[in-house]
């Protein structure tokens, strides 16, 4: 049988915790190495749903994006949501490791997966990771010609749903050839492609003033997703890529429940 440290080993020869970024909080959190890890499970985010989903399921792992302690806390008692989030794993036997930024930028990382999911040919990144590279921040790469309402239709259909859903700034008629992605919060790659050659740039949380002001420049359109939607889409990737890895010796699940924050809107 596998052993935690044998899973561990694999995913942060993937997703190399040296390469996160420095204020990050990326590897195992918490578990035995030497434990016995025969089922997976991948989510977003460590909530105490998912982490009830896990346990319920008999996860010997659960393997998220988002770190359950990105800043330090002084308790990890049931008592905390935090704590309560990390004790329902521990007592049902399940360890949790997360990959963060190290995954953000890796080959089969996040970005590239909402890259593959949207469709996106001839992938590079938007900063490479160094020259040459095929890693680094970001993804930008080619779809067949369409509009940018055609295409912000394609975003809706490629993710799940979400209340948030895809909001886009941009003249409908827009030609769309080339595409830039960053999962999650994206808006710090801005500047650097106001002036490019992309068409249309998806990301998540881009706030008003630093919208409107991207706008002025004349460059991409804007496409705006839910933060939680973009990233899921690297769940079936990392999740294919263990049961390749591993065969019939792991079981997987990804978990499928919705961690958006925001429930419903007007």
């Amino acid at each position: 049988m596998p052993t935690l440290a044998d899973v561990v080993d694999l995913l942060h020869a993937w997703y190399p915790p040296e390469t996160a970024d420095g204020f990050d909080a990326v590897g195992l959190v918490a578990g035995d190495p030497s434990a016995e890890a025969v089922k997976v499970m991948f989510a977003v985010d460590p909530t105490i749903e998912v982490a009830r989903e896990a346990v319920e399921w008999g996860a010997d792992l659960l393997v998220v994006h988002h770190p359950l302690f990105l800043t330090p806390v002084s308790s990890v008692a049931a008592t905390t949501p935090k704590g309560r989030t990390l004790h329902t794993l521990t007592s049902g036997g399940c360890a949790l490791l997360t990959a963060h930024t190290n995954a953000d930028q890796a080959s089969s990382g996040v970005s590239e997966a909402l890259a593959l999911a949207l469709g996106l040919r001839d992938l590079a990144p938007i900063l490479p990771a160094s020259e040459g590279a095929n890693t680094g921040t970001g993804r930008v790469g080619t779809v067949a010609e369409t509009t940018l309402e055609a295409f912000a239709t394609r975003v809706g259909e490629s993710l799940p749903v979400t209340a948030h859903g895809v909001r886009v700034a941009g003249a409908p008629d827009r030609v769309v050839r080339r595409v830039a992605v960053c999962g999650g919060s994206g808006d710090f790659l801005l500047d650097e492609l106001a002036d490019g050659d992309v068409d249309v740039y998806v990301t998540s949380d881009l706030r008003h003033h630093r919208a409107a002001e991207f706008l002025e420049h004349d460059g991409p359109a804007l496409v705006d997703v839910a933060h939680w939607a973009a990233e899921w889409t690297w769940l079936p990737v990392v999740e294919a890529r263990l049961r390749e890895a591993m065969g019939d010796r792991v079981g997987t699940r990804v978990s499928t429940l919705c961690t958006d924050p925001w429930s419903f809107r007007y």
